[in-house]
């Protein structure tokens, strides 16, 4: 499967631009991952991030459950479909855990993606561009920025990856950067 074909799915499934956005983020960031730790698989890195939430606005109570059957009746293949659900484990029914570095990139930088856009927004620039790891440890920090953005999913996701808070934020800042700078 190509990125264009993943794309595809998830429009057949999403029409909010806030979660097409959040997709394509999403692919852009694991695509940004996967030049330093699979380079040779990059597409399928990004198409992985492209379906990961294919099923969340349609069905928001059975994420990475339905995605499963979605997916499947799109003929996705087993392996992609393991790796995008994986990123559910321990919130939702998904029967996958993350146990490849990219499944454990997806699941620290899933949430962690929002809260970064979200810190961004509140910036004068709305940009990513000028942020700074400082400007989101604050942001981070204060429980009502961004609610909905579970910390202890990202703080869990830093640990399944071995890396401290401040690697795992600063790399994604320097990752949605680089989606940024590409989308322009």
């Amino acid at each position: 499967m190509n990125l264009s074909q993943a794309e595809a799915i998830l429009k057949k499934y999403n029409k909010e631009p806030f979660h097409i956005q959040h997709a394509e983020t999403v692919s852009g960031v694991l695509g940004y991952f996967a030049k330093k730790h699979d380079p040779e698989r990059e597409e399928y890195w990004r198409v992985v991030g492209m379906l990961h939430d294919t099923d969340f606005e349609q069905f928001p109570e059975e994420h990475c459950v339905k995605g499963i059957e979605i997916l499947k009746s799109e003929g996705v293949s087993e392996d992609i479909i393991v790796s995008a659900m994986s990123h559910g484990y321990g919130m939702t029914k998904t029967p996958y855990e993350p146990t490849h570095i990219m499944e454990k990139i997806l699941f620290a930088i899933d949430e962690l993606t929002g809260l970064i856009w979200a810190a961004a927004l509140m910036r004068p620039s709305k940009s990513t561009l000028d942020m700074e790891l400082s400007s989101v440890k604050k942001k981070f920090k204060d429980k009502k920025f961004a609610a909905g953005c579970s910390r202890d999913v990202i703080k869990l996701g830093a640990e399944k990856l071995g890396w401290t808070l401040d690697e795992l934020i600063n790399e994604t800042i320097l990752a949605m950067r680089e989606v940024e700078t590409n989308a322009n």
